[in-house]
């Protein structure tokens, strides 16, 4: 019997420390992933992103927000604070950012003006950091901002521009990019792009790390190395060099 009783002693103890070496599973270390779909979009085009997020065992926020009707600036200052602290969970360690286009400068844009205590690491896929020439087609007329929405044409490469006017990085950030354009590449200023972002447009000042995938930018989202990507960098804080072999950087 007292044999019995020290083995279930020790099975217990292991049972309730685990294994020594084992590091804490994101469920443990309460981690949130928010998602900011691009400009148009739906969260529903970030849904191949939050399945793996998810299976990574983070805590997964895929946002809604109107990108077409409201300015980049009023979504940042009024609505997506209020839909972060209505569904970013009470005790939340660690709170990171996914992004893909336009919602990469709206947290831009937000992370300007106001404090994150427990700001994790941000990926963005496709983001128009230093503007996008495409954007700058679409500011000719009044009736072509009035069918784009406001949004688009602020996007656009000149020094008074949105993306120029926010600044460098200090966060920890991993920049996506994408060279493989489906149409209306050829309106860019250059290649390699995605057919709305050129593989420069997507760098910014401060970022920790940048890679290319062979993907276009509307479908990104879905693509198999940009999801691997993304999950890599959140969780190592770099992205991964192997599976990226023969693509440029």
């Amino acid at each position: 019997m007292p044999l019995l009783m020290l083995i279930s002693f020790t099975l217990l103890c292991f049972a309730a420390t685990g294994p020594a070496h084992g590091a804490p599973t994101n469920s443990e270390r309460r981690e949130c992933v928010v998602l900011l779909h691009g400009l148009g979009r739906f969260p529903v085009s970030m849904k191949p992103i939050e399945r793996d997020l998810r299976r990574a065992g983070y805590h997964v926020v895929n946002l809604s927000y109107p990108s077409w009707r409201v300015p980049v600036e009023r979504i940042a200052d009024d609505y997506l604070p209020r839909e972060l602290a209505r569904r970013i969970p009470a005790g939340t360690a660690k709170v990171h950012f996914v992004s893909h286009s336009l919602g990469g400068i709206l947290l831009r844009q937000h992370l300007a003006t106001h404090t994150f205590t427990n700001l994790g690491r941000v990926v963005m896929l496709g983001p128009p950091n230093r503007g996008s020439t495409l954007a700058d087609w679409f500011k000719c007329c009044d009736v072509v901002r009035w069918v784009v929405g406001p949004n688009l044409p602020r996007l656009g490469t000149g020094p008074d521009d949105l993306p120029a006017r926010l600044g460098p990085a200090n966060f920890e950030l991993g920049v996506i990019a994408g060279d493989r354009p489906l149409f209306g590449g050829f309106l860019l200023d250059e290649r390699p792009n995605d057919s709305k972002v050129t593989v420069n447009a997507t760098r910014i000042a401060g970022m920790k790390d940048h890679v290319v995938v062979h993907s276009s930018h509307t479908f990104m989202m879905r693509n198999p190395a940009a999801r691997h990507q993304t999950v890599h960098f959140l969780v190592n804080g770099h992205f991964d060099r192997d599976e990226a072999r023969g693509v440029r950087f």
